[in-house]
């Protein structure tokens, strides 16, 4: 059966927000202005705009079915198979979510680039969360982890975060990747924690590579996340690690929306066990046997995603 729904994907167990239904703003091709080392998406050339923009109503109808079938999730995630914010009708997608979401809250997922375009910021002061990246301070560094379009400068990114902070009632959380010997040079890292300091976040999240990787790089182990985080003095610091189950309604879904879902997000046996029901795990064998979901290996932990 085809799925019914093609902007949606999930629920997803993030390590971060708790129960996660995504959005997709770029469904049929990355859209990103970054080519990140550590991206869990497919490796790209980056871009400042996405192709065959979807229609806002369209995603929230998606949205409004949903929920009207499901458990409310912990938080509805605007995303992108790439970078949410190059999406140009972001302030109306936001409003209209904000009136369906009910007890959800709402999160969008941004590499910051935009931070400083007046348009995308007011959008964003419209989610209850935002989540900036922040994997350097300085443009050398920048450029090796990030891989951003010719002309981002990251002294821009973070004069406009600090700004943007003056003006944000929200959450506002800032993410560290730690990639193991690109940017987890304490000299590195101390450049970081200034330009932290500085804007002044409600939270930070220190992580490393979770999940497959678009390039061969690989993750810090936990005692060194430990020590990063720890030179995060005076502000309020969080080491990302991997959630257990915990309370969580089984989630139904159908051939095509696991080869969706799996596309967007690698999972763990361990999250397939916790997250769907019997008849969802009974498809993504069948669905591994026939070659169309594949097991990838990650810092001893076993994935599994879409070919």
């Amino acid at each position: 059966m085809e799925s019914m729904y093609k902007y949606i994907f999930g629920p997803v167990l993030s390590r971060r927000f708790g129960l996660s239904l995504g959005i997709d703003l770029s469904p049929e091709k990355k859209s990103c202005n970054f080519d990140c080392l550590y991206c869990e998406l497919e490796k790209a050339k980056p871009t400042d705009k996405i192709e065959k923009e979807p229609n806002p109503d369209d995603i929230v109808e998606e949205v409004k079915d949903y929920l009207s079938k499901n458990k409310n999730p912990d938080v509805i995630t605007v995303t992108a198979n790439g970078e949410p914010t190059l999406y140009s009708k972001l302030g109306e997608l936001i409003d209209k979510l904000n009136q369906v979401k009910g007890t959800s809250k709402t999160l969008i997922l941004s590499n910051a680039s935009t931070i400083n375009d007046v348009k995308v910021r007011q959008a964003l002061k419209k989610f209850d969360i935002v989540k900036l990246s922040l994997d350097a301070a300085d443009q050398k560094t920048f450029e090796k982890v990030d891989r951003p379009l010719k002309g981002i400068k990251i002294e821009d990114i973070i004069n406009g975060m600090i700004s943007f902070r003056k003006e944000y009632q929200g959450t506002l959380v800032l993410e560290v990747l730690v990639v193991k010997h690109v940017n987890d040079k304490k000299e590195v890292i101390e450049k970081i924690v200034e330009a932290a300091k500085k804007i002044n976040p409600d939270r930070i999240d220190i992580s490393t590579i979770d999940r497959p990787p678009a390039y061969r790089v690989f993750p810090v182990d936990n005692q060194t996340l430990y020590e990063i985080a720890s030179m995060f003095e005076g502000l309020n610091v969080n080491v990302a690690t991997r959630k257990e189950g915990g309370d969580v309604k089984k989630v139904h879904l159908d051939k095509d929306d696991i080869i969706r879902t799996f596309k967007n997000r690698a999972f763990t046996f361990k999250d397939i066990e916790t997250l769907f029901d019997q008849e969802t795990k009974e498809e993504i064998n069948h669905l591994l046997s026939e070659g169309k979901l594949k097991t990838i290996k990650v810092a001893n932990l076993e994935f599994i995603k879409s070919i």
